[in-house]
């Protein structure tokens, strides 16, 4: 009876537990039928506008740059800035960079000139004084000539001894007059020479002294137009702040020579310069259209174009490309440095099926839709024609069909949330 009571109790217990084991399982099919209640879209048919967006900075268009000027190898420091972003009219001072260096030297120029002069003075009397003297001995040495052939025209009727000692001494009055010729001359290359070199001297201290002037006058950056003042970021920063973005330069910081200080804008130009990602570069072109909302001016909108493209540039994770946008028409609010979303319209499509980009997958080289059929959704190949950030042109279904806007079966993997089994394809 014991042993009979023991059976009939294991058996009570087993059918417990499989209604048990039952009830969980309910609660489980019923747990993943819900988890597959996917968001759904349907395939559309009609006009596509494949756009690509970005953000960029507002610059002006003929810009004024003032740059650090070439006076030198050393660094010279910035004594007065302009705030960014203050308006300066034709004139104004726009950088102030320190002089004393360049009035130093100034000041031993000129009177590295005032000496040379003064040389050149002295030089021409020396000459004048030289010349001088050199022409009395000249004259001198003809009186004697003159003098000495009067004393042999009496040889005739003097002894031969005396004559010929009155030949002689003309002979020496003759040799004395060609010296003090030859001396004369050289005497006045001499001085000639002399007096060049000292000018040469003088000549070199009033061109270091106009130098001089030149770069403290250069060293005073004005502006030729009028419009805001743009600072530009110090790139002699370039170590301290690797990988963040360099700070404009300060009052008292300092700058090489050639290196761009300050920018005005002009106003009547503007242009919008963005970085886009190198996947986008392949959809641009020189004269797209493109729409342009200024962060700072909430409800305006303006229009322009892609006025050219630059090189790409970054690390290989994250290339991008300088894209370069004109207004079309200005406006007395904008800025420079105001932040701009623009969105840049590629190409436009008539009639064509489309669905979303994110109800677009691709696995193993497949690009397909999850379509929904009578058993659930099941993979469905499609050709893709364009993709955008928002939209995917394809063929290879029909209109009105219902696709899943999340992998279904990468949402059974992972258990997430709907939205995050998205995969996304890649754009012929």
């Amino acid at each position: 009876m014991k042993l009979r009571s023991l059976l009939l109790l294991l058996l009570v217990l087993a059918a417990v537990g499989a209604l048990a084991w039952g009830a969980i399982r309910v609660v489980r099919a019923t747990t993943a039928a819900t988890a597959l209640e996917l968001p759904t879209t349907k395939v559309k048919q009609g006009r596509v506008t494949l756009t690509v967006a970005a953000r960029g900075e507002l610059q002006g268009g003929n810009s004024e740059m003032l740059t650090a000027p070439m006076v030198g190898g050393t660094d010279m420091a910035i004594t007065s800035l302009r705030e960014p972003g203050e308006l300066v009219n034709p004139g104004d001072i726009v950088v102030q960079f320190d002089t004393t260096e360049q009035e130093f030297k100034l000041k031993e120029a000129e009177a590295d000139l005032d000496e040379a002069q003064q040389l050149v003075i002295k030089a021409e009397s020396d000459s004048l004084a030289t010349a001088e003297e050199s022409q009395y001995a000249m004259l001198n040495a003809q009186s004697e000539v003159k003098l000495a052939e009067l004393e042999v025209r009496k040889n005739p009727l003097i002894a031969a001894i005396t004559a010929r000692q009155n030949e002689i001494l003309l002979e020496a009055a003759r040799n004395r007059q060609r010296q003090s010729t030859q001396d004369f001359a050289n005497k006045k290359t001499t001085s000639t020479a002399g007096i060049a070199i000292q000018k040469a001297q003088e000549n070199k201290a009033k061109v270091l002294a106009d130098l001089a002037r030149k770069n403290i006058e250069n060293m005073t950056l004005k502006a030729k137009t009028g419009g805001y003042v743009n600072v530009q970021p110090n790139t002699n920063q370039n170590m301290m702040y690797w990988g963040m973005q360099l700070p404009s330069f300060q009052l008292g910081d300092t700058a090489r020579a050639g290196m761009a200080v300050a920018q005005i804008p002009d106003l009547k130009s503007w242009e919008v310069s963005a970085n886009v990602g190198e996947l986008d570069r392949g959809h641009l072109s020189v004269g797209q259209k493109v729409t342009i909302r200024v962060v700072a001016l909430a409800g305006r909108e303006f229009t322009g174009k892609v006025k050219n493209i630059g090189g790409t540039t970054g690390p290989p994770w994250d290339r991008r490309f300088e894209c370069r946008i004109s207004l079309d028409q200005a406006a007395a609010e904008l800025r420079p440095g105001m932040t701009s979303n623009m969105v840049i319209t590629v190409e436009t499509l008539d009639n064509v099926l489309w669905i979303p980009s994110q109800a677009l997958f691709e696995s193993d080289g497949r690009t397909f839709v999850c379509a929904r059929g009578p058993n659930g959704f099941v993979p469905h190949d499609v050709t893709l024609v364009r993709r955008s950030d928002s939209q995917a042109v394809l063929t290879g279904i029909k209109e009105g069909e219902t696709v899943a806007m999340s992998n279904p079966d990468q949402q059974l993997k992972t258990g997430a949330a709907p939205s995050s089994g998205a995969m996304k394809a890649l754009s012929k």
